[in-house]
């Protein structure tokens, strides 16, 4: 029996649409709270620049407890929390919520280890000149690591396109919902194949885009 698209595609637009919408601005948002993280554990650890051992405690603390658990977890563990910042715990901008506390921490840890890659000799240099901490961190550490922070966040927004998928496990949306509502529970098979094509598309174009930011940083 040949698969019928007249209700599938108005499905499939709208799932596409709903899962550009969570990554996107969940990412977006991830990105403005994980670089930071990523700075202050580095500056904040023993022999940085601005060593702080109360501080690089406390946030290690939190990014290692956020990441141990498992996504599908904190979905439901911080329910209170979501219906708290957009008044609902279902839907696709409920399911940001949980989106952000779950890549952020990983943009935290991701960005410190490309900083820490950073050879010493630089930061010395820079202090040698006179430079502030603020001049440091903006002038030098992560202009040096960009190509690395690239490939960190590239790593991070497919992490961030899987969890998408497993938001529609529990009323998110997006490709993820389709693909549990049609292929699994209705049986199915092309709108399982179709969502997975898609989503193998994106995980693909979104690392070919990283990895060819990346290279054209490092050259320069």
């Amino acid at each position: 029996m040949a698969f019928d698209w007249s209700w599938f595609w108005p499905e499939l637009l709208q799932s596409v649409e709903q899962t550009l919408y969570m990554v996107v601005v969940a990412f977006l948002i991830s990105i403005l709270i994980g670089i930071p993280l990523g700075v202050i554990l580095v500056i904040t650890r023993e022999e940085g620049i601005l060593e702080n051992k109360v501080v690089y405690t406390i946030l290690n603390i939190i990014i290692n407890i956020f990441r141990s658990i498992p996504f599908i977890i904190l979905v439901v563990a911080i329910i209170p929390f979501t219906r708290l910042i957009v008044h609902t715990s279902i839907g696709t901008t409920a399911a940001i919520v949980p989106l952000v506390l779950f890549t952020a921490p990983y943009i935290g840890r991701l960005v410190e280890n490309s900083l820490l890659e950073i050879d010493k000799g630089v930061i010395e240099l820079a202090q040698s000149m006179g430079a502030t901490p603020w001049q440091i961190i903006w002038r030098f550490l992560l202009p040096e690591a960009l190509g690395s922070i690239i490939l960190s966040l590239t790593i991070a927004s497919i992490g961030l396109i899987g969890a998408s998928a497993m938001a529609g496990a529990v009323g998110g949306g997006g490709l993820g919902n389709l693909a549990i509502t049609y292929g699994y529970q209705q049986f199915k098979t092309q709108a399982m194949v179709i969502t997975v094509i898609l989503l193998v598309v994106f995980v693909w174009l979104i690392q070919a885009l990283g990895n060819y930011l990346s290279k054209k940083i490092r050259r320069k």
